[in-house]
């Protein structure tokens, strides 16, 4: 029998990046799962229900200033108008009493503003003498001042169920009184590398024997997603042992994701075990870096077989993976922010393939976003990840790009 090789078409031509997400994408059922945990440990879950105010934000009306509450009757509409000053008014300490025409309050910044007064007179634009102030013209009738609902009102939707919580969402359920929030349960991801050849580190390492940084990796960056990390370690190059691995991660976990062994070697059995154990959607994507890209099911598990090249890896799994992972985690709303600027760096690319090359994001002396090659882009070139703050996103169809070309890029903050 003829296996598949990575010359092969599988489906039977290589899928291009849009055709693989949108495979992806369809394939993809999120956790339903929640639980209820408190705002201060909500950071980076994924909301599981609608949030609408219980409340008005602010609760009243208050002063935007320190300064001066009074009437807008008052105000003069030539020269100027001279009041008494009545009282105060501290945040936290409202004004009790009223206030008549020709009268005002000394009010600071968030104190409520008083029924009987509509608008805040700034405290540099009056003249204060003997509990008077004295205003010229120019003012607006309620100018420096906060509307109770002026944020949120009562009733209003405010966050949407499988929104990623950040920090500024903390703090608006903390301005609503909520202490607790229900968010989607985290996600369960397994991974292994497979190889005889990898070793972790802190091993010696024998003839023909490499550290394995690919589980180093993706361990890194399935913290940072805030999943539920399950390391299986380095299988070797056994198809019972992997096949029996699979099975175990598939008890254990919503995704299994491994790197290497998805090619076309002779010891690479990670697509063979899938067509006996599993499903397989697609293995071959139209990408440089990265071509040999599994995507299935392991029983009920959703799975990724990476390559074993540690940028293909890196490459495919900020491309494919992530995005992934956040859908099954709940997330709604998943994008990436990709701008066109100008290369510095003559880049070599054939056509046919994608590619996603690495470069550095800088401003140039004239203030204009740039980008520069970090150089060798081979796909076992480590280095150049670490080197690069970017990708440099070149189409299928494009050839070489000159030096002084505009390209798109996909930074990587907010992405790694």
């Amino acid at each position: 029998m003829k296996h598949p090789t990575c010359c092969d078409d599988y489906d039977p031509n290589s899928l291009s990046v849009e055709a693989a997400l949108d495979r992806i994408a369809h394939e993809l059922k999120p956790v339903t799962a929640y639980e209820q945990v408190p705002i201060r440990s909500a950071l980076g879950r994924i909301l599981a229900e609608d949030i609408q105010s219980q409340c008005n934000v602010p609760p009243y009306c208050n002063s935007a200033m320190d300064g001066y509450a009074l009437k807008n009757e008052d105000l003069p509409q030539q020269g100027q108008a001279t009041l008494i000053v009545v009282g105060t008014a501290f945040a936290g300490k409202p004004f009790v009493g009223e206030i008549n025409s020709g009268e005002c309050i000394r009010i600071f910044t968030g104190a409520v503003l008083p029924k009987d007064t509509d608008t805040v007179i700034m405290q540099e634009h009056v003249e204060v003498k003997n509990q008077r102030i004295i205003v010229g013209e120019g003012h607006k009738i309620a100018q420096n001042v906060r509307n109770a609902g002026e944020d949120i009102a009562i009733g209003q939707l405010v966050l949407e169920q499988g929104k990623q919580l950040v920090p500024a969402d903390i703090g608006l359920l903390a301005s609503l009184g909520s202490p607790e929030i229900k968010v989607k349960r985290r996600l369960r991801v397994a991974f292994f590398s497979t190889g005889d050849e990898l070793r972790p580190s802190g091993t010696s390492l024998e003839p023909g024997q490499i550290y394995d940084s690919n589980r180093y990796t993706l361990h890194s960056v399935l913290t940072r997603l805030g999943v539920d990390i399950i390391d299986m370690g380095i299988v070797p190059d056994i198809k019972e042992q992997i096949e029996q691995t699979f099975l175990l991660a598939a008890e254990q976990s919503d995704a299994i994701i491994t790197s290497g062994g998805v090619s076309v070697g002779d010891a690479d059995y990670v697509v063979e075990i899938l067509q006996k154990i599993g499903a397989i959607n697609f293995w071959k994507i139209a990408m440089r870096p990265g071509r040999p890209l599994t995507f299935g099911k392991v029983q009920q598990a959703t799975f990724f077989g990476l390559p074993g090249n540690p940028v293909s890896a890196m490459v495919t799994f900020y491309q494919f993976v992530q995005p992934a992972l956040r859908r099954l985690m709940g997330q709604t709303k998943i994008t990436s922010t990709r701008v066109k600027v100008t290369c510095t760096s003559a880049l070599k690319k054939k056509l046919g393939r994608m590619e996603f090359q690495r470069g550095v994001l800088r401003y140039s002396e004239q203030g204009d976003l740039t980008v520069t090659s970090t150089g060798h882009q081979g796909s076992g070139i480590l280095s150049s990840m670490s080197q690069a703050n970017c990708f440099i996103i070149l189409p299928a169809d494009c050839g070489n790009v000159d030096a002084g070309s505009e390209v798109l890029v996909e930074p990587f903050e907010g992405l790694i």
